[in-house]
């Protein structure tokens, strides 16, 4: 069963990269999924995203507390609120954009209400 974590902690990591440069496809959950599934099936690999500049604190925030960052809840929405423009724009049918935007939406709502992590 480890080879299947490893496999899901690979494949999440370079979905999270490959969401650094494309919109609307998140890099925190993947990261974090990465993080969840490396920490089961390679120690070699959640020791390195523990240690990344970039990952290694929101990771560590979110084991410790399930918490987020308020610079990374406005980097998300602002995003998101780009995404819905986007869609507005794009979409064949208003009501497609319309679901996405209410899925953003949502995630927005839940991503907000997760707690801060502790100064210091």
């Amino acid at each position: 069963m480890r080879w299947a974590w490893w496999l899901l902690a690979y494949a999440s990591l370079g979905l999270g990269i490959v969401g650094i440069v494309v919109p609307g496809l998140p890099t925190v959950p993947f990261v974090l999924l990465s993080a969840y599934a490396a920490a089961r099936g390679s120690q070699r690999l959640h020791a390195r995203l523990l240690a990344h500049r970039q990952f290694g604190p929101m990771i560590r925030d979110w084991q410790a507390h399930g918490a987020v960052s308020r610079r990374a809840k406005r980097l998300a929405v602002s995003m998101m609120a780009l995404c819905a423009a986007i869609m507005f724009l794009t979409s064949p049918k208003w009501w497609m954009a319309a679901t996405g935007t209410a899925i953003m939406t949502v995630v927005a709502i839940w991503l907000w209400r997760r707690p801060e992590p502790p100064a210091g």
